[in-house]
């Protein structure tokens, strides 16, 4: 091979060297331009417990990016959020060079069993897709009563949470420790109209004492009932079984969630609004938490029509209590060159759990203006008739 040809063959594979590596970098720096990560891989928590772990998203890159957020594999029954403060979070705006922690919310079902739960959460930033995985594992935890010596009484599940449209059963193991056959007695005292009763395991009839044999043990159900419309929080029942000197003592606890809803309504009763081109109308509508948990950011959005301007005062409703009220102005400024005619516009209240609408139809007239413009035209066109009138007469 002469000098020539060699020459010709080492610029050639440069080229290609330098042309991969060119292709090449943009595909290593999208990679690295931004990373997600849990705070914390792996947690053990107790049964009834909810989960609250740190998501941290870093932008590495020279450039700003959006990146959208999802909780892509969570385990049956389980709900979960991506948050920020208060906020459900589908999206994040990231600065270059700047990072921004998220975190998991897990709540867990009723009737969940003791063992390892898997999430996992997803991330895309342009043509980059991230993934992270989380582990959970889940104890049980016995709960030992106060008391004496001659009573045992424990529980796998002190804690049960949920909304208040249902009832709470709590299975209790009792232990007669005497030495001879006893008969206890079964009290429980709660929250002022909460309902409670104890049970035989697996029997529906109620009970208010409970014959055991000495050195046996049982179980008994504890039956709890919230009252309609109960708020959220925790409520502890406090549990007595005795005998005699005998005694044991235990606390159950109920989490309420709460329920979530909200009405909107026109303050007037009025669902229509007459408005002129280009100049604002006022409405005011009302935004009630009509659910028993607190809304602490309702979101006002409109469906309006193409470059009309709608205005909330307040923009947004925060901390409003269950059974709380709200009122709002709204301004509707429709477009200038708008026709004349009816439209309709929505009005939506985005809480948590939670979004009702509200619509209107708006009338657009004209403006007076051209109305009075009318009218002179009308009274010109009929003095140049009458002048007209008058000459031909003359003639």
């Amino acid at each position: 091979m002469t000098a020539a040809a060699l020459s010709r063959s080492f610029f050639f594979m440069l080229r290609w060297i330098l042309f991969l590596g060119l292709v090449g970098l943009p595909v290593f720096g999208q990679q690295g331009r931004v990373s997600l990560a849990f705070e914390y891989p792996g947690v053990e928590v107790f049964l009834g417990e909810t989960i609250t772990v740190g998501l941290i998203l870093q932008n590495k890159g020279a450039e700003d990016q959006s990146v959208n957020v999802r909780v892509a594999e969570k385990p049956a029954g389980w709900n979960t959020a991506i948050k920020s403060s208060s906020l459900t979070v589908t999206g994040v705006y990231l600065p270059a060079g700047q990072s921004k922690t998220l975190s998991l919310e897990a709540a867990p079902p009723l009737e969940l069993r003791a063992g390892r739960y898997q999430f996992r959460v997803e991330a895309q930033a342009g043509d980059l897709d991230l993934g992270e995985t989380f582990y959970a594992l889940v104890r049980e935890r016995r709960e030992q009563a106060r008391g004496t010596a001659g009573i045992g009484l424990t529980t796998a599940y002190p804690i049960l949470r949920g909304s208040s449209e249902v009832f709470y059963e709590f299975s209790l193991e009792l232990e007669n420790k005497l030495e001879e056959d006893t008969v206890f007695d079964l009290a429980a005292r709660g929250p002022e109209g909460w309902e409670i009763n104890f049970k035989p395991a697996y029997e529906p009839r109620y009970i208010s004492s409970f014959q055991l044999r000495a050195k046996r043990s049982g179980k008994l159900t504890v039956e709890v009932k919230p009252p309609a419309g109960a708020r959220a929080g925790e409520f502890p029942v406090a549990v007595r079984i005795s005998s005699g000197a005998a005694f044991a003592e235990t606390t159950l606890t109920v989490v309420l969630t709460g329920t979530y809803d909200l009405a909107v309504e026109s303050v007037s009763g009025v669902l229509s609004l007459s408005a002129q081109q280009g100049k604002p109308a006022r409405l005011a509508i009302s935004v009630k938490n009509t659910g028993t948990a607190p809304q602490n950011h309702v979101g006002l959005f409109s469906f309006q029509p193409e470059n009309w301007i709608v205005d909330f005062v307040p923009d947004a409703v925060d901390g409003l209590a269950s059974g709380e009220t709200r009122q709002v102005e709204v301004i509707v400024t429709p477009h200038e060159k708008a026709l004349v005619g009816d439209y309709s516009l929505e009005l939506k209240a985005n809480g948590e759990k939670v979004s009702k609408p509200i619509e209107f139809r708006v009338t657009v007239k004209a403006s007076s203006v051209f109305g009075w413009i009318g009218i002179a035209i009308i009274v010109l066109v009929i003095g140049g008739l009458a002048v007209l009138f008058r000459w031909l007469g003359r003639r």
